[in-house]
């Protein structure tokens, strides 16, 4: 298992509060989730909507084994905005979705427990 989807991995170095405020994560509603067939590892090719500001992002998520991709569209997640863009594989990731591994080490994603707009930053 990765050591950052390691449940029993000691805790990171400390940071300054304000690299903490670098990181901009904010909430968006999927709009589209593709099948990415491409892909290394089983993953899906989602369309997030960040709201009028941050707009409509492409992200590339590793989340098949816990989110059959009909109920993705509609489904609040958070994630990262202002990584620059990865090229993975054939796809360009604009975002970085989040999750936490769950007892098998697979995604569970990162979302907000109450609807809120898209484009809400964490804080």
């Amino acid at each position: 298992m990765h050591l950052l989807h390691d449940p029993q991995a000691p805790a990171a170095d400390p940071i300054a509060f304000d690299d903490f405020l670098k990181v901009d994560i904010r909430v968006g509603t999927i709009v589209v989730a593709e099948e990415f067939p491409e892909a290394r590892n089983p993953a899906y090719k989602l369309q997030i909507d960040f709201g009028d500001i941050i707009g409509v992002k492409k992200s590339c998520a590793q989340i098949v084994a816990n989110y059959p991709i009909d109920e993705l569209p509609g489904r609040q997640v958070a994630a990262v905005v202002n990584f620059p863009p990865r090229q993975i594989g054939p796809a360009m990731s604009e975002v970085l979705t989040l999750g936490f591994a769950d007892g098998e080490g697979e995604v569970v994603l990162f979302a907000p427990d109450v609807k809120v707009a898209n484009g809400s930053r964490l804080f």
